[in-house]
């Protein structure tokens, strides 16, 4: 992953549409488009309702383009290639890790779950002791 057009990004947090498109060397419109392609992906909008990327965003971006246009790839074959790539990241990323994906899809929503149920334990358990509810 290591290319060296992402180590020459300005030293900046956030692009507009027009930067990226530059920086990628693609138009605009090529950008929106793998916007709902690519959910790795995500600009926001500023208050004035204009795109902002961030580095990230970009970097993506970035790999994006090489593998459409340099290494062949079908936008579905570059989906997978980058939801493997993801998945093999988050493998070796430690547990807890802050920004660090989960390796298995699902493995957040069931933590998740879990907690959210041993709260609810505990809440049931508290109005238990508080009495009959007085509705």
């Amino acid at each position: 992953m290591d290319d060296p057009s992402r180590a020459s990004l300005p030293p900046k947090l956030y692009f507009r549409i027009g930067e990226v498109a530059e920086l990628v060397g693609v138009e605009p419109h090529v950008l929106r488009y793998w916007e709902r392609e690519f959910r790795t992906i995500r600009p926001t909008k500023s208050a004035k309702g204009q795109r902002v990327y961030t580095r990230r965003d970009v970097e993506n971006l970035m790999r994006v383009r090489e593998l459409l246009y340099r290494e062949g790839f079908t936008i579905a074959g570059a989906k997978k290639k980058l939801s493997r790539a993801q998945t093999a990241e988050a493998e070796v990323a430690p547990e807890g890790a802050p920004g660090a994906p989960e390796g298995e899809p699902g493995a957040q929503e069931a933590k998740t779950r879990e907690q959210l149920v041993g709260m609810r334990g505990e809440i049931e358990a508290f109005l238990a002791e508080l009495g009959p509810s007085r509705r």
